[in-house]
């Protein structure tokens, strides 16, 4: 997106006096002055100017020149908010793994008048630091990946751009992180299954590399299961959820009970058992975690920890907005997750 060259002018005067750069009564840069700095017209400049006085936020003194007005501190911040362009990136649009943050983030977008456009991480990969803050004021990042785009979310926190990150935390990274409470939630699956006779419950994990969310699910499980006394527990590097790998797993420790690292594992793994005989839940019990649409469809009905997306949505809009308000970089948040009781667990 080319914006118009005064609007570029505008944008970064209207910031300077929301942020104070500019304070009350100091001299706004002459129309000669913004002409030299853009590489502009004079005209191009001088619109900017105008535009300006015409929202209320400088007075001109005949003979010397444009003054910020005392009056347009929270006017120019007010402006600035209802003027700003956000990209909110996400793996994909369409993700059955993902839920929707839309339905959260939007109503808050629209209250501030903010412009979102949400497209895929994709969007990134030709995209350079500079490219990303002349057509954007803000991002709204999920982290599929920590290490993907590394270097240019570096280069905007090196500029102090405003980004707000999804469902990990980017340690090397000085931006807030709006996330679940995985650790809570691999806990309280876990708990669940001890409450209901199991002693020995495995930990599922999909696929050789294991995310951060993920990591924390299966800190949670070995908490609940150390506080239960209960010894046994899957090791981190155990091998991903092949049926010949689950047989094996399941005659070699004689497992009750599964906690599964998402829905998906939980579903695969139901069918693979199913498939070969077995009842669920009178052989196995099996909790998922994240509750997507297909966790409430199956037979049976999954037991899962769920994620409140519509709420981590709404919470990255508003750490988002306040970013951009108070030029202050808000606090990491973690939502806890709730336990969505189906038809996949029993009592032993």
């Amino acid at each position: 997106m080319n914006q118009p060259l005064y609007q570029q002018i505008f944008n970064d005067l209207q910031k300077a006096i929301a942020d104070g750069s500019l304070p009350v009564d100091s001299q706004v840069p002459t129309e000669k002055e913004l002409s030299q700095k853009y590489q502009v017209s004079r005209i191009t400049s001088k619109r900017a100017l105008t535009e300006l006085e015409q929202l209320g936020l400088i007075y001109r003194v005949r003979g010397k020149g444009s003054f910020v007005k005392s009056s347009s501190i929270e006017e120019a911040k007010e402006t600035v908010i209802k003027n700003s362009r956000i990209l909110f990136l996400l793996p994909f649009l369409s993700d059955l793994s993902v839920g929707d943050f839309t339905k959260g983030l939007n109503p808050v977008m629209q209250e501030n008048q903010l412009e979102v456009m949400m497209t895929t991480l994709d969007f990134l990969s030709n995209k350079t630091a500079k490219v990303i803050m002349q057509e954007f004021d803000g991002l709204i990042y999920y982290a599929f990946d920590v290490d993907q785009h590394l270097d240019l979310l570096f280069e905007l926190s090196l500029k102090q751009f405003p980004v707000v990150i999804l469902d990990k935390k980017i340690y090397e990274l000085p931006f807030p992180t709006v996330l679940s409470d995985n650790f809570q939630g691999g806990a309280l699956a876990t708990s669940h299954l001890i409450a209901k006779g199991h002693q020995k419950i495995a930990y599922l994990f999909g696929e050789q590399t294991h995310p951060q969310s993920v990591r924390q699910r299966y800190l949670g499980y070995l908490e609940a299961l150390d506080k239960a006394k209960l010894p046994f527990h899957t090791t981190l590097d155990a091998k991903g959820t092949s049926l010949e790998t689950l047989l094996t797993y399941i005659n070699e420790y004689q497992v009750s009970a599964f906690v599964c690292e998402n829905d998906l594992v939980a579903i695969q793994t139901m069918n693979q058992l199913k498939q070969q005989g077995y009842r669920i839940p009178d052989d196995f019990s099996i909790i998922g975690f994240d509750d997507i649409q297909a966790a409430a469809l199956v037979d049976p009905p999954l037991t899962t920890i769920a994620q409140d997306f519509h709420q981590l949505g709404e919470l990255a809009g508003n750490a988002l907005i306040t970013w951009l308000t108070t030029k202050e970089i808000p606090s990491d948040i973690s939502y806890p997750v709730s336990f969505i009781k189906r038809h996949s667990t029993k009592e032993i």
